[in-house]
């Protein structure tokens, strides 16, 4: 259950700042009920998906595609931001929110294998490997693009690298994470910087090019690097090829129906009670207009 609520609200990171929270609220309800519980028991409870071989360790498709493709979809539908300036408004807090994330993913990752055992250990400290390789293969590809290596890019690239390497935690080595981490970083950063620009949606907190992306990547790398005396599947690189086939079938189910239901509900949601706030409201700021409440916070340019 925590991983059916920590998928719904990595999803609301992709159209903060113009939802109704009503119509949110309704939302979490049903896309958790027609979206998460079925994709989870496909993978992990015995259904079509786990007969047919795909593996996920701790959520890269059960969790982060699911999550990354809901946001997509919402972000699309709802339609980009009326307020222009776009800078990160507290990198104090991203830092927070950053190191509780990791923090949180040894009982994610590490957790999922169920046990204090040696599986555990090795994707607790292979995901850490990853984040780590992550954040400095983001930041010093802004460096190399841009000539600016930043924080809020590292952070990023961070969770970036744990996203990539969830699916894959339980089955590969140290040496397979830090390409893994490394991949996810190039992977995602290309998809953030530039694929989110070409296409022109309004992701916010880029849940789509981080965990959507980061999840399908690393549930295809299994496919690579998964090492039979780790969780005893047996990849490409170690003379297996059964994998293949099973992980792309489980990203292209899971990631057709995301988006086939997401959309659904969205378009619902919206025909019945609407989806998005009003403009005065929005530039007004919805903690202030919905909630009352004010949240003061100095803009900290990066």
């Amino acid at each position: 259950m925590t991983f059916a609520a920590i998928t719904v609200a990595l999803m609301v990171g992709a159209f903060i700042e113009r939802m109704k929270f009503s119509s949110w609220l309704i939302i979490s309800i049903l896309w958790a009920t027609f979206v998460y519980f079925p994709v989870a028991h496909w993978i992990w409870g015995g259904g079509w998906l786990s007969n047919v071989g795909t593996l996920d360790f701790a959520g890269g498709l059960v969790v982060h595609e699911t999550s990354g493709l809901g946001a997509l979809v919402g972000a699309l539908l709802l339609g980009r931001r009326k307020e222009p300036v776009m800078i990160p408004s507290n990198l104090a807090i991203v830092a927070l929110g950053t190191g509780l994330l990791w923090f949180g993913w040894f009982g994610f990752n590490g957790g999922s294998a169920l046990g204090i055992n040696p599986v555990a250990i090795s994707a607790a400290f292979g995901s850490t490997l990853a984040a780590l390789t992550g954040g400095l293969t983001w930041m010093f590809a802004e460096w190399i693009l841009f000539k600016r290596p930043t924080s809020l890019g590292f952070f990023t690239g961070i969770i970036a690298g744990l996203a990539t390497i969830t699916p894959a935690s339980g089955f590969v080595d140290l040496g397979a994470s830090i390409i893994i981490g490394f991949l996810g970083g190039i992977v995602c950063f290309i998809a953030v910087v530039y694929v989110k620009n070409r296409l022109k949606y309004d992701d916010s907190l880029d849940v789509f090019g981080v965990h959507g992306v980061g999840g399908m990547l690393g549930a295809f790398l299994i496919a690579l690097f998964a090492k039979p005396e780790i969780g005893e599947a047996k990849g490409l690189f170690f003379g297996g090829t059964s994998l293949l086939a099973p992980q792309i079938i489980g990203i292209l189910a899971v990631g057709i129906y995301s988006i086939v239901v997401s959309f659904i509900i969205f378009k619902v949601v919206d025909i019945v009670i609407g989806l998005r706030v009003e403009k005065d409201e929005e530039l007004e700021g919805l903690d202030e207009v919905v909630h009352g409440e004010k949240v003061v916070h100095e803009l900290m340019k990066y």
